[in-house]
């Protein structure tokens, strides 16, 4: 790939994280998926290196670059592996981001500094089992206690990325705080009346932290107010554009990562007395993977620096979603396919990310979600 529309600096980033996922994250991964186990140590070593502080500013402790450097470093991961990918990319986007944008001073200095160096992890509770797409169909509530000091929160969450590691360190939960008012609150783990359902038996992802979460009469302090009140559905919808921006570039990575184990197989796998890459079937499907691939990397940049350039990002951010999604899907399919007997083999990495694909055109918004908002972005819904 070249490095159209990167600085020095980020391309040197890009090269830096692509050779850690090449020699640290590709050799060991297949184990952590077929155990369905958390990555703690490829999880400290991308703290050591900076990765979950590419997007904060060095005062707060981070590395001073923006969401662009952020997403680069998810695509160069995803390449390898979408369980790592996934995890850098919730960490930040739907974990630490709510609290750096909205937190108070107080909360950032509470939270920040281990969530930026990577000791600690923090999740996003918003999806639920009735309410998923429907985001405003929340049914989780928060009230306060008769002395006004605490807020008392009940209900559910669903398919929660990082809530139930070892290092998690809080959840940002969605709640209704009266009648058609939705306010975010951080539940610290471990706070009683939270509990964690042990993790989901997923298709895919198989090396990331997944959990339903149940909320009984969960106490935390009414400073744990995560901005204003009654603001909470329009700040994650803020939060899910910029997620969505991130994803795009996890899922282009994945597009990508199946055009690199295509070539390489198809040149040294023979059939009919020559490698099968001198077939035009294969060429083919080889050359609409690549293009797949470049018009994603293309979608997620352009939206990635509008949101450095403070532009309006909603429509580009659901095109890049839609688009990467959908080519990621297209080329772990195509991939498998070039691979025959052994792309349907969890040892080869096509197989991964075939498992992995699917996911990318239902999280953070479906792809009938993305193209509901274009339309309404574009004005004719």
């Amino acid at each position: 790939m070249d490095h159209f529309g990167l600085s020095d600096d980020l391309a040197e980033l890009r090269e830096t994280v692509a050779a850690f996922a090449r020699d640290k994250i590709a050799p060991v991964i297949g184990d952590y998926y077929a155990r369905h186990e958390f990555p703690y140590e490829i999880v400290a070593q991308m703290g050591s290196m900076g990765l979950f502080g590419l997007a904060f500013p060095e005062e707060l402790g981070g590395m001073g670059g923006d969401y662009l450097a952020h997403c680069i470093a998810i695509e160069e991961i995803a390449r390898v592996d979408s369980s790592v990918a996934i995890t850098l990319e919730a960490a930040i986007s739907l974990g630490a981001m709510p609290i750096f944008k909205y937190g108070t001073a107080e909360q950032k200095e509470r939270w920040l500094p281990d969530l930026i160096a990577g000791r600690k992890l923090a999740a996003f509770g918003l999806t639920e089992p009735g309410a998923g797409s429907d985001a405003g169909g929340t049914r989780t509530t928060a009230r306060l206690s008769d002395d006004g000091r605490e807020w008392i929160i009940n209900g559910s969450k669903a398919f929660i990325t990082n809530s139930g590691t070892e290092i998690t360190a809080l959840i940002t939960v969605t709640a209704l705080t009266g009648p058609d008012e939705i306010s975010t609150i951080v539940v610290p783990s471990g706070t009683p009346g939270l509990t964690v359902a042990p993790g989901y038996d997923k298709v895919g992802w198989c090396a990331s932290d997944t959990h339903e979460l149940s909320l009984a009469d969960v106490r935390v302090p009414a400073e744990n107010l995560l901005g204003e009140r009654g603001l909470g559905f329009k700040q994650f919808l803020t939060i899910l554009d910029e997620g969505r921006v991130a994803i795009a570039a996890l899922a282009t990575g994945l597009a990508q990562g199946c055009v690199d184990e295509s070539i390489a197989y198809a040149r040294q796998r023979e059939a009919f007395g020559a490698p099968i890459s001198a077939y035009q079937a294969v060429q083919f499907m080889i050359a609409e993977m690549d293009v797949a691939a470049r018009t994603a990397r293309l979608a997620w940049r352009d939206a990635a620096m509008r949101l450095v350039d403070g532009q309006p990002i909603r429509a580009a951010a659901a095109a890049a979603k839609l688009h990467a999604g959908e080519a990621a899907m297209d080329n772990a399919r195509k991939a498998t396919q070039i691979h025959g007997g052994y792309g349907f083999m969890n040892e080869f990495p096509v197989g991964r990310f075939y498992r992995d694909a699917k996911i990318l055109e239902i999280g953070e918004g479906t792809s009938e979600i993305q193209k509901m908002v274009l339309a309404r972005e574009l004005g004719v819904s």
